[in-house]
């Protein structure tokens, strides 16, 4: 290939990418609706706050792990997302065992709340259900032959409450963990 002939290729390159680019531009980008993202993130204020209190964590074979357990809530980018980051200490020895953190946001487009949780070097992202009396959620995940539920609720009390089972392949559901955490004052 020429000087010359390189320099035409290049000319016809140069004149196709508007064409290829108009079409691309003229569709218009969604703009999110901050507001309704906003008001639908009040409807998880009942999380907002400093928790602590007692968990107890199936991590393998064996007995499970019991830990003191904290929890804390707090919304981020004015009211757009919440974080949450829940530590397990032992009970004897006040070491972590498990660190988890997760964020939630709403897309208001579907219509439904967003969940990205971290722990042990892993994450999930899964979709969140709010209860219906709008004192809890929902959510799980499905890997393979694995798979995860699990509820918090608001109890009478002002518990934070969370319950997780696990199920591997065709074996019946196993508790992965529980919890019960209380408002710190």
């Amino acid at each position: 290939m020429t000087w010359s002939d390189t320099l035409v290729a290049m000319l016809k390159f140069c004149l196709l990418i508007p064409v290829l680019l108009v079409p691309c531009m003229a569709q218009q980008v969604r703009v999110p609706n901050v507001e309704a993202q906003r008001a639908a993130m009040r409807k998880l204020s009942f999380l907002i706050g400093k928790w602590s209190g007692e968990a107890r964590m199936l991590r393998g074979p064996g007995e499970p792990i019991e830990m003191k357990q904290t929890e804390e809530a707090e919304y981020r980018l004015d009211g757009l997302i919440l974080t949450i980051e829940g530590i397990g200490r032992t009970k004897s020895g006040d070491r972590p065992v498990l660190q988890a953190f997760g964020v939630i946001g709403y897309d208001d487009e579907n219509g439904v709340y967003r969940m990205r949780a971290f722990n042990d070097g892993r994450y999930l992202e899964t979709d969140l259900k709010l209860a219906d009396d709008g004192k809890g959620a929902t959510w799980g995940f499905t890997f393979g032959s694995i798979k995860t539920s699990s509820v918090l609720r608001i109890n009478d009390k002002g518990e934070w409450t969370e319950q997780a089972e696990i199920t591997l392949g065709a074996e019946p559901a196993k508790k992965l963990m529980e919890l019960s955490v209380r408002r710190e004052k």
